[in-house]
């Protein structure tokens, strides 16, 4: 693998995705709108991804080994990369999430692997308001599993969806383990669920190193990614408990805080590790997040 485009991949594990491949020695090609500055070293192409021709023109006439879609949320998005993108690439690499199972339930106790979520019986929506905000927070998991059947539907490359766990660092843009860290140290209540359950996690260093890993393999399909030991909300502030920020006081009362789920959606990663990836366990990594976190605040 000598050149890579990353689409996207400019902040959180996505810009540490693409410091690791430039100093492996890939050529690698950041393309996006410029809101933020790609890492010295690499070749940056500004381009609005929604915009079909101007994606184009960016890219002119350049290929690549592979493509790795960091940023890639609607089934209108997927078919622009696929026209752009076909005899430009041998393989493409998009991330996913674990939201595309958002409508099953693992309360049985069994993790779910990749076959829960049938491609092939996807319907596929291009009229509908993708290209609304609110509606397309709404419908994250829809939009993913949507655009992951474009792909996969009617193959211009190896096409590889990694579905990642809930992803949790220090540096983490959305907030999400900021909210904990702040409102347990402030003596705030966190909102839960009356009987919270579990979902599984990955930390930015592990997806980082499973994207690039999963760039270099010859696979194709969608693949889980997520380390082993799952969590729910009361694992979550006991692990803040442990690092000294303090001890959550639990509350019914209110909107449920991030990664409190009133259903359980693990996910199997036997397929990644079946390959050869090897997957850390939560407790080995937790500390080292939520300390991070607490430095950040």
């Amino acid at each position: 693998m000598n050149s890579v485009c990353v689409i996207g991949g400019s902040r959180y594990f996505g810009r540490r995705v693409v410091e690791r491949l430039r100093d492996e020695g890939v050529a690698v090609t950041v393309v996006n709108r410029g809101s933020s500055p790609a890492p010295e070293g690499v070749t940056h192409l500004l381009a609005d991804r929604d915009d079909e021709e101007g994606l184009r023109a960016a890219l002119a006439d350049r290929a690549f080994d592979v493509v790795l879609d960091q940023v890639c949320y609607t089934p209108r998005q997927a078919a622009v990369a696929r026209r752009i993108f076909a005899g430009r690439t041998r393989r493409y690499v998009m991330t996913s999430t674990i939201e595309v199972y958002s409508s099953l339930d693992a309360s049985t106790g069994t993790p779910l692997a990749e076959d829960a979520v049938d491609l092939a019986a996807q319907p596929v929506r291009m009229d509908l308001p993708w290209d609304d905000p609110a509606f397309l927070d709404e419908h994250y998991g829809e939009g993913k599993r949507q655009a992951e059947a474009v792909l996969a539907g009617e193959p211009a490359f190896g096409f590889v969806s990694v579905r990642a766990g809930h992803v949790l660092g220090g540096e983490d843009f959305t907030g999400r383990l900021a909210h904990y860290v702040t409102r347990v140290a402030e003596g705030l209540p966190i909102v839960a669920h009356p009987a919270p359950r579990p979902s599984s996690f990955i930390n930015d260093q592990e997806i980082a190193d499973f994207l690039v890993w999963a760039a270099r393999s010859a696979f194709t399909g969608p693949v889980n990614a997520c380390s082993d030991g799952p969590l729910d909300v009361t694992g979550l502030c006991e692990a803040l408990a442990a690092a000294g920020v303090g001890h959550a006081v639990l509350t019914t009362d209110g909107r449920p805080s991030p990664f409190s789920f009133d259903r359980a959606y693990g996910m199997d990663n036997g397929r990644a590790a079946r390959l050869g990836f090897t997957f850390s366990h939560t407790a080995d990594w937790l500390p080292r997040v939520v300390s991070e976190a607490l430095a950040c605040v």
